[in-house]
């Protein structure tokens, strides 16, 4: 639905009032011919008009509302929505025209059956004292765990069923969220009595599978849209698809082509290569969980490298999201300082 009104010459009090009335969900975004916003009405809108005695519609448009950007991820959106304390938020391209009206009663009401997989059984040996009595997905980033921020970037895109790969520390996790329904999701436990892999472990996994399954590892922060990665998936026909991001490295030397002769063609002064690399999120069908074995150790490389030599169609989700993969202590503090302040 688009929320949006034209405002014309004759429009009056009763159309607007009509208008609200037929969407049904307390807002309008006024709107131009070109779409540029002109300002908001809301039904609190209309009621202070009422007992104020006035229908002057431009009087009672709020001609300066909170606005977001549509090039924005969308959790950040929704972050800021909540902080402002509103339900509506009309999104705005470069120009300022209106490209969707963001309502947040209908991404809480959204709901997907797909499962969210979660790797949270690492030892997080590489954060040192970090992760002596705290497991490393509890580590708190600004006033919550970082695996908590993790499920809510899920459940803000509508998903509710979690498995959580527990190891290390586990009944920490366990005692944090429980069975997620103080959270308004279901949320089960598989416990590796040995180290699996990031994909063996979904051998463990004793409920029926029946569609594609989110994998991700408990140490990611990331804004990605999962439900564009889930149609990206769904519209490929792959068996497994992978989150991939965009990173690069400068050679700090000057690099020198030659021909056969050893004849000097080129040389580039420290250039810059560029390249994709796994972003550690994944969607599987249950045909690939089907292809893991069970009770022994195997990587989710191994199992893209396995379909693609059978011959079976993988896939790369592109992202420009954020995305922070916490291995260091300098990216957990890195974080701290990119997420923290948003919690406080």
């Amino acid at each position: 639905m688009d929320y949006t009104y034209i405002l014309k010459e004759d429009t009056t009090f009763k159309d607007l009032i009509r208008a609200l009335d037929q969407f049904g969900c307390g807002f309008l975004a006024i709107i131009d011919e070109e779409r540029y916003l002109t300002g908001i009405i809301t039904d609190g809108d209309i009621r202070r008009a009422i007992l104020n005695g006035t229908s002057d519609i431009h009087e009672i448009i709020n001609k300066k509302p909170a606005c977001f950007s549509a090039s924005a991820p969308k959790s950040e959106a929704i972050n800021y929505l909540r902080s402002i304390h509103r339900r509506q938020l009309p999104l705005l391209d470069e120009e300022n025209k209106l490209v969707e009206v963001l309502i947040l009663d209908a991404i809480q009401f959204a709901s997907y059956p797909n499962k969210v997989v979660i790797m949270a059984g690492g030892l997080g040996s590489r954060l040192g004292s970090l992760t002596q009595s705290t497991p490393k997905p509890m580590l708190p980033v600004g006033n919550k765990p970082m695996l908590q921020h993790l499920i809510e970037g899920f459940i803000e895109h509508g998903f509710r069923n979690f498995i959580l790969c527990v190891n290390h520390l586990s009944e920490v996790i366990e005692d944090y969220f429980g069975d997620g329904s103080q959270m308004g999701i279901n949320i089960s436990y598989t416990r590796e009595e040995k180290k699996l892999g990031t994909a063996g472990a979904l051998g463990l996994i004793k409920e029926n599978i029946e569609a594609p399954v989110f994998v991700i590892n408990a140490d990611i922060l990331t804004s990605v849209n999962y439900v564009h990665f889930l149609d990206f998936h769904i519209d490929s026909k792959a068996i497994a698809s992978m989150c991939i991001k965009e990173d690069s490295y400068q050679i700090p030397y000057a690099t020198i082509s030659t021909d056969d002769q050893g004849n000097i063609m080129d040389i580039s002064e420290k250039p810059l290569q560029t390249f994709w690399v796994n972003a550690g999120i994944y969607i599987l069908s249950p045909e690939a969980i089907n292809m893991i074995p069970k009770n022994q150790y195997y990587d989710m490389p191994s199992l893209f490298e396995e379909c693609i030599k059978e011959n079976l169609k993988v896939a790369g989700f592109k992202m420009s999201d954020y995305w922070l993969d916490i291995g260091q202590k300098e990216d957990y503090y890195r974080a701290n300082e990119k997420l923290g302040s948003n919690d406080k």
